[in-house]
């Protein structure tokens, strides 16, 4: 069993340059199989909107949703870092609110770390919650909260002009405390002098091998999320077909009789029947 997961082990991987494995988990069973798989942090984000709840984004998600999820998750956590997302207008009214928002997530649910997304422009507020004792992981790239004011689902970085803001984004939220940084959609070119020039650690996705880690959705690892498959996505086995074909062989055998079976059953204890066929009479 790996030691417990903390910030300084974050930094001795990222000084080490060993791979750190972030994988989102959004209830209890799902954080089960992330911690079974030595997963070494773990999110819990705001794709829980689209992908356990249905939404077409996650613009929906609530902090009410976000701490019955977090809560699910951390009943069984044993090692891993947990970070839980702030949901979009969570933090970005004014700072005061952000500070709270994070805290109670945290003192409510016992995840280790939040997560909001925005480069330099949310510096001040990644400072403040930092300085109210909560540790803080940052988000850049493309930030689907805002993908509208992005031009949509856009790699970002490709051009001189957008890697120069995703570098004064990152060290801006270096600077401003944060403990990691999530790097989303970013040429894989800019994301590994991103990852050389910060201190702290980077998770990738969608952003190319050089980051210091990695982070996938958990229904898209597995194949639980429809026919949808971003680029960035792998595919490591198809956990939708065996569970279809599952359930569907569960619902032929009811229609045929076939269970459940006697296997499947109790029987009363001697003399039960014969008391309930004289209460008949």
């Amino acid at each position: 069993m790996k030691k417990n997961v903390g910030i300084p082990e974050l930094m001795r991987m990222k000084k080490s340059g060993e791979k750190i494995v972030m994988v989102t988990a959004y209830n209890n069973w799902q954080m089960r199989m992330a911690e079974d798989a030595g997963a070494d942090t773990v999110l819990v984000g705001d794709s829980l909107g689209m992908v356990e709840h249905g939404l077409p984004d996650t613009i929906g998600v609530t902090m009410e949703m976000m701490e019955l999820h977090c809560r699910a998750v951390m009943r069984a956590r044993r090692r891993s870092f947990v970070v839980g997302d702030l949901p979009f207008m969570s933090y970005e009214i004014d700072d005061r609110e952000a500070v709270r928002n994070a805290g109670n997530l945290v003192k409510s649910t016992g995840i280790d770390a939040v997560k909001l997304e925005g480069g330099a422009k949310r510096a001040a507020t990644v400072k403040a919650i930092v300085t109210a004792g909560v540790p803080v992981v940052g988000h850049i790239g493309l930030t689907p909260q805002t993908t509208t004011q992005l031009g949509g689902y856009r790699v970002q970085g490709r051009d001189p002009s957008g890697a120069s803001f995703l570098l004064r984004d990152a060290l801006a939220i270096e600077e401003a405390g944060a403990c990691a940084l999530v790097l989303e959609c970013v040429a894989a070119e800019v994301a590994a002098f991103l990852s050389k020039r910060l201190t702290i650690p980077t998770i990738g996705i969608g952003a190319g091998p050089e980051c210091d880690g990695q982070v996938l959705v958990f229904h898209d690892i597995v194949t639980l999320y429809g026919e949808f498959k971003p680029r960035f996505v792998k595919r490591f086995c198809e956990g939708g077909e065996v569970l279809l074909k599952g359930i569907s062989s569960y619902a032929e055998e009811v229609r045929k009789g076939a269970f459940p079976l006697k296997d499947h059953s109790f029987a009363a204890d001697e003399g039960t029947m014969e008391h309930l066929e004289a209460i008949q009479e």
